[in-house]
């Protein structure tokens, strides 16, 4: 956790006027000390990264905090969106195209975001994070660590964390995917150590359209495809995809961890940047661990 603090602010506060004039003549610098920390984001300042089209991680990462404000005080976002100029994900190709896109913006994006000068990094996104199995994740962690010199929490890394907590092995998934996204899904969850026994994909015709999904709709996916016997947990992928609150509803109603992806992303980046805050209203994994 790099220190933002030392040697801010340089600011200074006026001493003497002279007649007939608005303007200061004479200033004195404040005594800085160690320097002080951001007025709001005294505690820790996360920068998110996500696609320009998600409307839904600001909002679901507020929601967490201001319902738990004097808890997480002094815990913000600086958010930087990836220009997605091509949201649409109606096939297979253009799920790739989404991706090529991703690639080309990502450090033009991390750019902007470090001149907030954040102390940890979030992917906001889950997609990207999930292609190429556990070591595309590690490949993409690597390269925007480097860039920045900062720890980085992807969603892939995050619902691993959250699975192994409650030490669930068997897991159906739902996520607003093509089937070459779901494919992917399966493929990495395999890859370190779970059993997908089912996948659910909406296949969200745009990258806008899965903000617009009703939770009704994930509601009954969960509930009537993939709640079979023998699963130990149920996950949510895609980040502009809201199940903050009906995944903790439904814990208490299905008996399971049920892990929305963006309650995952932002408990593991707290907990790997050292706040233990156990916060309520996010569900089992922020209760409990």
């Amino acid at each position: 956790i790099p220190d933002v603090d030392s040697g801010y602010p340089k600011s200074v506060y006026p001493t003497a006027w002279t007649p007939g004039s608005p303007l200061p003549a004479a200033t004195e610098a404040y005594p800085l000390g160690n320097g002080f920390p951001d007025v709001n984001e005294y505690t820790m300042k996360f920068g998110v990264i996500i696609p320009s089209t998600n409307t839904t991680v600001e909002y679901d990462y507020w929601s967490m905090i201001m319902r738990n404000r004097e808890a997480c005080a002094g815990i913000g976002f600086h958010m930087s969106g990836i220009l997605i100029d091509a949201p649409k994900l109606a096939t297979d190709q253009d799920m790739l195209n989404f991706l090529a896109m991703f690639r080309k913006q990502l450090f033009s994006t991390v750019d902007r975001l470090m001149t907030a000068e954040p102390q940890y990094i979030i992917m906001g996104m889950s997609l990207e994070t999930f292609f190429g199995g556990w070591e595309g994740n590690k490949e993409l962690k690597a390269e925007i660590t480097e860039r920045t010199g900062l720890n980085v929490a992807t969603g892939a890394e995050a619902c691993k964390a959250a699975l192994n907590k409650f030490g669930a092995k068997r897991v159906s998934i739902i996520t607003p995917y093509q089937e070459i996204g779901d494919k992917n899904v399966v493929k990495f969850f395999t890859e370190i150590g779970f059993e997908v026994v089912r996948i659910a994909g909406l296949k969200c015709g745009s990258a806008t359209d899965i903000a617009h999904v009703p939770e009704k709709w994930c509601e009954e996916v969960v509930k009537e495809h993939l709640n079979v016997p023998g699963i130990d947990a149920i996950v949510q992928c895609g980040t502009n995809l809201s199940m903050i609150d009906l995944s903790d509803r439904l814990e208490h109603e299905l008996g399971l961890p049920v892990i929305a992806i963006n309650t995952a992303c932002l408990w593991f980046g707290m907990r790997e940047a050292g706040i233990t805050t156990k916060l309520q209203g996010c569900g089992r994994l922020f209760r409990e661990f």
